[in-house]
């Protein structure tokens, strides 16, 4: 069987491009579609490189139809992996993919998530917190931001000295490594 993974990304998408790397070759998982809520998002230009096809949505398709959703059963979607995508998913997504939803999210949850906390932000809030360390987490997307079960969480020390850019490229390197082995895993336990 061939399991067929949807990406949701908004931003430049370096995750999106660790994800359709490592899945490339793969002989039981295929990247099927990248879905972006920008236009002008990266992730569509590299997508576009990988032979994926990509379908761009507004807020109206996204929460008030079901256009999104109709677009991943007609793409046979099974698993959906968010890679920097900075909108809370409709419930009517999260239901119909329960436990099939992925995220990848720059702390150590539940410490420094929820709404608004996403790319500088976050860096910025763990240093000015004085936290020893940051990291990942993988977690299953729920209703709500960042609540959903984890699945993995790795540490990134912060060294005195860290600007939340420094902090940032040190996980985003980690983001990497770990997230598309992690996706992996949870379809195959499947």
């Amino acid at each position: 069987m061939m399991w067929r993974l949807a990406i949701l990304a908004s931003g430049r998408g370096s995750n999106a491009e660790a994800i359709m790397r490592y899945f490339r070759e793969h002989a039981r998982i295929r990247v099927a579609a990248l879905l972006s809520n920008r236009s002008d998002a990266g992730a569509l230009v590299i997508a576009r490189r990988y032979g994926v096809p990509t379908l761009t949505f507004d807020r109206t398709m996204f929460y008030r139809s079901e256009a999104v959703l109709e677009y991943l059963r007609a793409q046979s979607i099974d698993y959906i992996a968010l890679a920097g995508f900075l909108w809370r998913v409709p419930v009517h997504i999260v239901r119909a993919y329960r436990g099939r939803i992925l995220n990848i999210h720059p702390s150590l949850l539940p410490s420094y998530g929820g709404k608004g906390m996403y790319g500088m932000r976050i860096h910025r809030a763990v240093i000015d917190g004085g936290e020893k360390y940051s990291g990942l987490s993988i977690h299953y997307v729920d209703e709500e931001y960042d609540t959903g079960k984890i699945i993995f969480q790795a540490k990134v020390p912060v060294y005195p000295d860290d600007t939340a850019e420094r902090l940032a490229a040190r996980i985003l390197r980690f983001e990497h490594l770990c997230y598309p082995p992690v996706i992996e895993m949870v379809i195959e336990s499947s």
